[in-house]
């Protein structure tokens, strides 16, 4: 029997869920379509059973697509992820292209270019591998640049805005050099993605062009977005869900700047519930971190040896640092290989920017 590639419709909106399940369960390749309308409902399925392509929402209740999405790349790192949101800010889509995912595409743009929108599915599915995406929702120079590597292309890039001209040269999927305004290599790089708008057109390949940039395409969209979070600073304006969604696309940076996988903060005193970044596990992470505490305090009286520190343990998995700060507790996980000398310091870091 012919087996079907599964796609998870990830939205709060049950009508939007609908509309989308019948749109995509008509592609040629007939994939089966699900749906989920929570973070934690859609990681369930996830765990449940093999899926293709994850076509995730950002802004969610409890567990925004963003945390979503930092909890399937370390889980399914085969995984297609495609982000389709209303929310058109660059932070976002820096952030998202930093966590590794394949498309970003605004729900508006749906609407206006359903079938460039069901081609890049379809290719994502396994169909047209050799095509790639060249030209796709050309708006954006970020998106323009993620595709180009996605397909394996070889190309130059050639961005114009205004009197400004820069180049970007990609051999088979990797970001080699960039060329703009007197500038080279990635600082060049990082000068044209501020371009916010101009455009751009596909020059023949340069195979002999020296390689300059040796750093992944995300890790360069992942600096673009903090250098993003220096120049906003701390002040953040909108509707309070707008403020909570900026909070957490804060925190995510500061995990991923780090190399951090998870944060669990426990406030101090009281039945209080725990707050959680990349991790579903916050509240059975909560009771460790009170029976850690509560261990060591005995044993601090006991002894006489002053306030708690830290905690830092390991085991096979990961690699965990318990921090007191303040009014709370925070739990800080780490991956198995991370160098365990400088945990504590990038742990602090972390926690001093979680209410930045």
């Amino acid at each position: 029997m012919e087996s079907h590639h599964k796609i998870l419709l990830l939205d709060d909106d049950p009508d939007l869920l609908d509309l989308y399940k019948a749109i995509l369960s008509k592609l040629p390749s007939q994939p089966v379509v699900q749906t989920a309308t929570s973070g934690a409902r859609g990681l369930a399925l996830l765990a449940a059973q093999p899926f293709r392509l994850l076509i995730c929402d950002l802004k969610m209740p409890k567990m925004d697509g963003l945390q979503v999405l930092s909890i399937v790349r370390r889980r399914y790192p085969e995984l297609r992820t495609v982000v389709m949101t209303g929310v058109q800010d660059e932070e976002f889509r820096s952030r998202a292209y930093a966590l590794g995912v394949d498309l970003f595409w605004l729900k508006p743009e749906t609407q206006q270019n359903l079938q460039m929108f069901l081609e890049c599915i379809e290719s994502l599915m396994g169909r047209d591998a050799d095509t790639g995406f060249r030209g796709v929702q050309s708006k954006s120079l970020m998106d323009i640049v993620q595709m180009e590597c996605l397909s394996q292309s070889s190309a130059v890039l050639r961005v114009t805005r205004g009197s400004l001209v820069g180049k970007i040269w990609i051999h088979y999927g990797e970001l080699i050099d960039a060329e703009a305004d007197g500038a080279l290599g990635e600082a060049a790089f990082r000068r044209i993605l501020e371009w916010k708008s101009g455009t751009f057109e596909t020059l023949p390949a340069e195979p002999e062009r020296e390689r300059t940039i040796h750093k992944p395409v995300n890790a360069l969209l992942l600096e673009s977005a903090q250098a993003m979070d220096e120049i906003a600073g701390n002040v953040v304006t909108g509707s309070p869900e707008e403020i909570e969604h900026r909070k957490n696309v804060w925190r995510l940076s500061a995990l991923t700047r780090e190399g951090a996988e998870w944060v669990v903060s426990l406030p101090s005193g009281g039945p209080c519930q725990p707050e959680a970044c990349g991790t579903q596990a916050a509240e059975e992470m909560a009771k460790w971190m009170r029976a850690a505490g509560d261990a060591c305090k005995r044993l601090s009286e006991r002894i006489d040896a002053g306030p708690l520190s830290h905690v830092q343990g390991i085991n096979a998995e990961r690699n965990v640092v318990m921090l007191p700060w303040d009014e709370q507790s925070f739990l800080v996980g780490w991956p198995a290989q991370a160098e365990t000398d400088q945990l504590l310091e990038k742990s602090k870091k972390i926690v001093a920017a979680w209410d930045s």
